[in-house]
């Protein structure tokens, strides 16, 4: 499934030239041109990532931020045309993910935003963010280990792969670990009872006689 991006820049040809590069690389697009309709469509299309532009008419961007954040974690890249540092302060400040200062190469922007959406992966009722190392559960944060997010990230990362335990041991706890297969079936029954039943969507499947995978149905 497309990942969307909104965009919200009130210069008509940047925002072109930003959906023109995300289409083509596979993103669906929604453009708003100033802020109070971009937290409108932020509400309405529950986008996977927000470029967002800090001058803006009326509500600017960092208007716009801290109404995201008040309601949502979904990464923000802020885009400037100003490259003070305390712009760029101000921006993480207030829940921004990264920023870009204008005018940018589009190979920049294209690579900061696989690098945000890799950090963070969705899906329904589910959000695994390995930079707060937060689970989201059908809206609900889940207190989780950070050895149990990161078996649930690397299942997820590709779904309906397999994995055998040995690998999971040596992909997720390493090489150097001498623990036996047990310790990630422990671990996937603690994720089960965090997240049985939550979607009809998504399963943590075990492959009998195999191992277990992050199966998207």
């Amino acid at each position: 499934m497309a990942k969307t991006v909104l965009i919200v820049e009130d210069d008509r040809n940047i925002a072109d030239l930003l959906r023109l590069y995300l289409e083509k690389e596979g993103y669906t697009v929604v453009i708003a041109p100033d802020g109070m309709r971009g937290v409108e469509q932020f509400r309405t299309v529950h986008p996977s990532l927000v470029l967002l532009d800090v001058m803006l008419p009326g509500l600017d961007g960092w208007g716009v931020c801290r109404a995201i954040r008040a309601e949502s974690q979904t990464p923000i890249i802020m885009l400037t045309a100003k490259s003070e540092t305390e712009d760029k302060v101000n921006g993480l400040k207030q829940g921004a993910d990264d920023y870009i200062t204008k005018p940018f190469e589009m190979k920049e922007v294209l690579a900061r935003i696989e690098a945000v959406l890799r950090r963070r992966l969705e899906f329904d009722k589910l959000v695994i963010d390995m930079d707060a190392f937060e689970l989201t559960v059908d809206g609900k944060k889940v207190p989780t280990p950070p050895k149990e997010m990161e078996l649930l990230y690397h299942l997820a990362s590709t779904p309906n792969r397999v994995y055998t335990r040995n690998q999971l041991l040596d992909e997720v706890w390493g090489f150097d670990y001498f623990g036996d297969t047990r310790t990630v079936d422990v671990h996937i029954k603690r994720l089960r009872e965090k997240l049985e039943g939550v979607s009809d969507q998504w399963d943590l499947k075990t492959v009998w006689s195999v191992g277990y995978k992050f199966e998207v149905k």
